[in-house]
């Protein structure tokens, strides 16, 4: 999965500021998301750490990781690929793949969103609509049937499929797009996507009934060169994407300078929502996972920040775009 984010082909998003509020600013707005969801210890923390800070993440979920490899995992036929195979794996069996389920559906409960990632974690850079329709409806399927699927259907706790149904956000692995994928979305119900990546922290922008989020460009390290705000391109940046545990400390010090003068800039600004993106692999060593984890131990806890899923973000956004005339 991680090698080929190295292919990413992106163009970048520029919006219009949303209009900004004339009197006392609103709360800042920091929204934390991770790309595949797989490792359960990696849900557990996380889940742990939004309690201690008060904070609701959104997991981007990639379908293949709740069916077992050794039982469903033919049953998975990307666009273009054969039958089961998937970029980023398949559950390792019947017992992990439950206490998958089991965190999602916890993480549910405890306020977070659960969004569509795709299934296989393929490049859909050049998929046209019936490919794009293919993937979702397999996305749906699978997580519909997803404990039957491992002879547990006794076990599929009350209103299952309501969070399914209810699951409306969207990124593309490897930040990859076609100009297929919006008809594609809109069939499927989507009413955000998160694939962009920005100049900076920028406001969503509106097009085709879709909300276009994207991951700022930020600057990092003795340079202050631009980077994408994902701990990937900083494991790229850092060690060329080989691990490096020996670094570790200062790695992690230069993502959190970064992620705190990302959100020092807009809390004494603008107040324009900072994106943050991860994966469910702790990259040199956690570097990347620490530094985000005191970011948030640092601001969730003010009274004028909120640090929010994307589904939690949409109203508190479309909010400040409705308190001026044409804003």
């Amino acid at each position: 999965m991680l090698r080929a984010l190295t292919l990413l082909t992106l163009s970048l998003t520029f919006a219009s500021p949303i209009c900004a509020q004339t009197s006392e600013k609103p709360k800042q707005l920091v929204i934390v998301s991770f790309d595949g969801a797989g490792d359960n210890s990696l849900w557990e923390r996380s889940r742990a750490t939004a309690k201690e800070v008060g904070a609701h993440f959104t997991y981007f979920l990639a379908c293949t990781l709740v069916m077992d490899r050794k039982t469903s995992a033919k049953s998975y036929q990307g666009p273009g690929k054969k039958a089961g195979r998937s970029n980023v794996g398949f559950g390792q069996s019947v017992e992990e793949v439950e206490a998958r389920l089991q965190n999602i559906w916890a993480a549910k409960q405890e306020g977070h969103e659960i969004a569509n990632h795709t299934c296989g974690h393929f490049d859909g850079g050049d998929w046209n609509e019936e490919q794009w329709d293919t993937e979702f409806t397999n996305f749906t399927s699978t997580m519909e049937n997803a404990w039957q699927m491992i002879g547990k259907k006794d076990e599929e706790p009350q209103g299952w499929r309501d969070l399914v149904k209810g699951i409306n956000g969207f990124r593309a692995p490897y930040l990859s797009q076609s100009d297929a994928l919006t008809a594609a979305q809109k069939k499927h119900g989507f009413i955000y996507d998160a694939t962009s990546i920005t100049k900076g922290p920028a406001w969503p922008v509106q097009k085709d009934g879709i909300e276009h989020f994207g991951l700022p460009l930020i600057p990092e390290g003795p340079s202050n060169r631009p980077i994408i705000a994902m701990d990937y391109n900083l494991f790229v940046r850092h060690s060329m994407a080989i691990e490096n545990r020996e670094r570790s400390a200062e790695f992690e010090e230069r993502a959190y300078q970064a992620f705190r003068a990302a959100f020092d800039k807009q809390y004494d600004g603008e107040r324009i929502p900072l994106q943050l993106g991860f994966h469910f692999v702790k990259m040199n060593g956690g570097a990347y996972w620490n530094a985000f984890e005191r970011l948030l131990r640092d601001v969730c806890k003010r009274e004028d920040v909120a640090c929010v899923s994307y589904a939690q973000a949409m109203p508190m956004i479309e909010a400040r775009r409705m308190q001026r005339p044409g804003g």
